[in-house]
C-alpha cells in the first residue's frame, strides 16, 4: 500500500527520532545507577493517575471495554515483572548504597513495544478500528509494565537490602 509523502515523512521523522533515543539509552547502560527505594513509586502513581484521569474522562462504554482494559494491564504486568527481573541490582557491602543495571534485553522490551504500538496504530486505522479506544488499551497496559517492573524491582532490592545489613559484622 502506498503512503501519502507527508505520512511517509512523519514516520521517517519518528523512526530516527526513537532510534536516537534507544541508542542514548543503550549507551548509559554500560554504568550502573543509584537506585532508591522510596523513589520508586512515582512513576507508577503518576502514570496511574494519568490513567484513572483518561478513563475517567472516556470510561469504556461497554463490559467488553473494561475487560480489554483488564487484560492489557494483566500482561503488561506479566511483562513488567519479566521486565524488573532483567535489571541487575546490587549492594554495597560497605555503604549498603543500591544501583541498579539495565538489561539489553529490557531495552528490547520497549523496543518491541514500540513497533507494537505502531503496528496496531496502523492496522487500526486501515480496519476502521477506534484509536481512543486503542490509546486506552495501551495505556492500561504501560500501566501494569510500569508497576511491575518497579515491584519487582523494589522487593528484590528490599531482600538484597536486608541481606547485606544481616551478612556486615556488628
Amino acid at each position: 500500500m502506498q503512503h501519502p509523502p507527508q505520512q511517509t515523512i512523519t514516520y521517517i521523522i519518528t523512526g530516527l527520532v526513537i532510534g536516537l533515543v534507544l541508542l542514548l539509552r543503550y549507551r548509559g547502560m554500560r554504568r550502573a545507577s543509584r537506585l532508591r527505594l522510596e523513589t520508586l513509586w512515582i512513576v507508577p502513581a503518576l502514570f496511574g493517575l494519568a490513567f484513572s484521569i483518561g478513563v475517567y474522562e472516556a470510561p469504556p462504554p461497554t463490559p467488553l471495554g473494561w475487560l480489554w482494559l483488564a487484560i492489557a494491564a494483566g500482561i503488561g504486568a506479566l511483562l513488567g515483572w519479566q521486565r524488573g527481573k532483567l535489571m541487575k541490582i546490587s549492594v554495597d557491602p560497605e555503604t549498603h548504597q543500591l544501583n541498579k543495571q539495565n538489561s539489553p534485553a529490557a531495552l528490547l522490551v520497549i523496543v518491541l513495544l514500540i513497533v507494537a504500538r505502531q503496528g496496531l496504530r496502523y492496522e487500526a486505522a486501515e480496519a476502521g478500528i477506534n484509536l481512543m479506544k486503542i490509546t486506552g488499551i495501551m495505556f492500561a497496559f504501560a500501566f501494569g509494565l510500569l508497576a511491575a517492573t518497579r515491584a519487582e524491582m523494589y522487593l528484590r532490592a528490599r531482600r538484597l537490602l536486608d541481606e547485606a545489613r544481616a551478612a556486615r559484622p556488628a
